[in-house]
């Protein structure tokens, strides 16, 4: 289940059953779980960890060196993808870049060709990254989002859970859970159709909504609706969006677009 032609150091682990295509490099100390894919001319560079079922597309790269100049090529950090994640051609997942550091990927992603998550991102479970979506340094990212492809994020932000993205979108500020974004940092509203979806019901959904009008489209700024909303009880799934838009990144969260022309800062 290793092609002849695969290079691998011997300082990786690999569990028998692991499929290596043809031209594959592993470089240092990978760890790789059952049955995971390697395909051609892949490589897994230096302390990554990769858990059962995920697959590795053609000529993706894991683990190498972040693209920061004042980066230390002696130093350890790590990337650690979990289990059952489908990484298509040429995605390039680069590893933490200060010591001990963590470039983190949950389980059930689907990144597709293209991709680049940078250093010390964090990805959650069940998101998908459309072709060159590009994720800067030190974004977090939570679960079932969907980012369209060409889409491009600065460093440091967050993306919340249920949320989708439009391709070619740019962004610098934080997108709140169960949110739609476009454009240049953009909130057009709720991600209804997937919050249905996913199985949100009918009362909460409505919630969601109310809370959203409140904080985004009321005669107050968003500091003053948060502290609206905070006077007033709210279910567990409307609390997670206050809580998220009430403790921003230094950042800042994505304004409502008001109008066609409105998009940009």
């Amino acid at each position: 289940m290793i092609h002849p032609s695969a290079l691998i150091d011997p300082a990786a682990t690999l569990d028998p059953s692991v499929t290596v295509g043809p031209y594959v490099v592993i470089e240092g100390p990978a760890k790789i779980a059952a049955g995971c894919r390697l395909e051609a001319h892949c490589q897994i560079v230096g302390d990554v960890s990769i858990d059962e079922g995920t697959v590795i597309g053609r000529a993706a790269i894991i683990g190498a060196e972040p693209q920061d100049l004042g980066f230390d090529p002696t130093m350890q950090s790590s990337v650690v993808l979990g289990k059952n994640n489908v990484i298509r051609e040429h995605v390039t997942i680069h590893r933490g870049s200060k010591p001990g550091s963590i470039t983190q990927i949950g389980n059930g992603n689907f990144i597709m060709v293209g991709a680049h998550l940078a250093h010390d991102v964090v990805l959650g479970n069940s998101n998908i990254l459309a072709n060159a979506a590009l994720l800067a340094g030190h974004i977090h990212v939570g679960n079932n989002t969907f980012i369209g492809g060409g889409a491009v994020f600065h460093q440091f932000l967050r993306i919340g859970d249920f949320c989708v993205i439009q391709g070619n979108g740019s962004f610098s500020k934080d997108i709140p859970h169960y949110c739609a974004a476009q454009r240049v940092n953009r909130v057009t509203g709720l991600n209804v159709i997937g919050l249905r979806r996913q199985g949100f019901n009918t009362e909460e959904r409505a919630e969601i909504k109310e809370l959203f009008a409140l904080l985004f489209r009321g005669p107050l700024n968003l500091s003053q609706a948060v502290e609206a909303a905070k006077a007033r009880d709210w279910t567990p799934k409307a609390a997670k969006l206050l809580e998220f838009v009430a403790a921003p990144s230094r950042k800042g969260i994505c304004p409502l677009r008001t109008s066609p022309g409105d998009s940009a800062d």
